[in-house]
């Protein structure tokens, strides 16, 4: 168990975390678009000035690494490097698909056999999405996929399936199938990181400070083939 200070950037919400022993101790959070790099050294000032008053030290810092917005996980994972440097602690990094799925079963019950289906919004009808089973391992990982009509009807015809996040908007009245389950108001958060980040603390799963670099979107349109089932 650790203390863990929580960054997330990668879409219009900002937002950081501060926990110990996977327990929130505070959690500062935001919903303006395009105000991280104004927003974030407030959240964290907050946070330092907390962790001063309880006498307490930060053994990690956990990042939301991506698919997200170029801005805004370039600001989320500098800053994060630069308190990993001061503070000569760890980097952890997770997905922020991850954390969209962790948050989707904290506020829904999950039974097996339903897959999770985390979506962010792209150009056009395209999303940036990946499939989770309720254990949260990895059934697809991360991929950018144009939505059509029944695109997704061969696993729908199986698998209850729970598409949320902001790319939810633009594919609910392509997706219209009975198995098919959606949720607009899920966001990655700083506070919904808690539990993979300690997750990966135990099992020492720590990136390398120097190299590491987020997923930004635009690099799957290049790189990540669009892939059907």
């Amino acid at each position: 168990m650790a203390v863990i200070l929580h960054i997330e950037t990668s879409t219009t919400v900002c937002s950081a975390a501060l926990s110990k022993n996977g327990d929130c101790l505070l959690q500062k959070i935001d919903f303006e678009a395009q105000s991280h790099a104004r927003l974030l050294p407030l959240f964290l000032k907050e946070i330092c000035t907390f962790l001063q008053q309880h006498s307490l030290k930060v053994d990690a810092v956990a990042v939301s690494s991506g698919p997200g917005s170029y801005t805004g996980l370039r600001i989320g994972v500098s800053t994060a490097k630069g308190l990993c440097y001061g503070w000569s602690v760890p980097l952890i990094a997770i997905d922020t698909l991850k954390i969209m799925a962790n948050a989707f079963k904290e506020k829904h019950f999950v039974d097996d056999g339903t897959l999770l289906c985390p979506m962010i919004d792209a150009r056009r009808m395209e999303v940036y999405n990946a499939f989770y089973n309720a254990d949260l391992s990895v059934m697809r990982p991360t991929s950018a996929d144009i939505i059509e009509q029944g695109c997704y009807d061969d696993l729908l015809q199986d698998n209850k399936i729970c598409f949320f996040g902001n790319g939810v908007s633009k594919c609910k009245m392509l997706l219209n199938h009975s198995n098919a389950f959606f949720d607009e108001t899920i966001y990655p958060s700083a506070q919904m990181m808690i539990r993979l980040a300690e997750q990966a603390f135990e099992g020492h799963d720590f990136k390398d400070i120097a190299y590491f670099e987020p997923f930004y979107l635009k690099q799957f349109i290049a790189t990540i083939p669009k892939q059907k089932f």
